[in-house]
């Protein structure tokens, strides 16, 4: 792969040479155009990607409207997790917000690698840990802050997302209709 930038791998610093050409020799470079859908609710997906230039949105549909419940950007791995843990048919849908470049990861390889290679598996733990810190806080702010305190958290930590990604996608990440977000907007300027 002519086009790989270790700097595109999260925790590329706990990696020796080794490990990361290990890494670089399951993966593969796809592109897909803004409005792709990734990954399907209701089907078993045996993928993962990691993010090379993109912003990924992902949703579940309840009652007929799509929840946004998460945005990934550079860096971040994306993968059904029902789908990679346990096998099974995922209940998310991940749709590109951007023209992306991703790199697809052959799972089944990488999981060969968990059972003969500690760096790698530690690796991957690290960063399934850090990535279950980041929903409980979204799960907390959820629980424990208003939509306009979660709105202001992203104005005041996060305004690439706002750059981003479309209004009525920010609304559905904080819980809240556009038109509640339009008049949240207006009261704070």
């Amino acid at each position: 792969m002519d086009n790989f930038n270790v700097e595109d791998i999260k925790c590329h610093e706990m990696l020796s040479s080794e490990g990361i050409e290990k890494i670089k020799s399951i993966l593969s470079e796809v592109h897909y155009p803004k409005g792709h859908l990734l990954m399907k609710s209701d089907v078993y997906e045996r993928d993962a990607y990691i993010i090379k230039k993109g912003i990924i949105r992902s949703y579940i549909i309840k009652d007929g409207k799509d929840i946004s419940f998460w945005f990934a950007r550079e860096r971040d791995i994306i993968s059904s997790s029902i789908g990679y843990a346990f096998q099974k048919k995922g209940y998310e849908n991940y749709e590109l917000l951007e023209d992306s470049i991703l790199y697809r990861i052959n799972t089944d390889k990488l999981k060969n690698f968990y059972k003969t290679d500690l760096e790698l598996a530690n690796w991957a733990r690290n960063i399934t840990e850090i990535e279950a810190i980041k929903a409980e806080k979204r799960f907390l702010s959820y629980m424990f802050t208003t939509p306009l305190e979660r709105y202001l958290e992203l104005l005041e930590n996060d305004t690439e997302l706002l750059q981003r990604v479309p209004l009525k996608e920010i609304a559905s990440y904080i819980g809240i209709s556009a038109v509640s977000l339009s008049r949240i907007r207006a009261r704070i300027k």
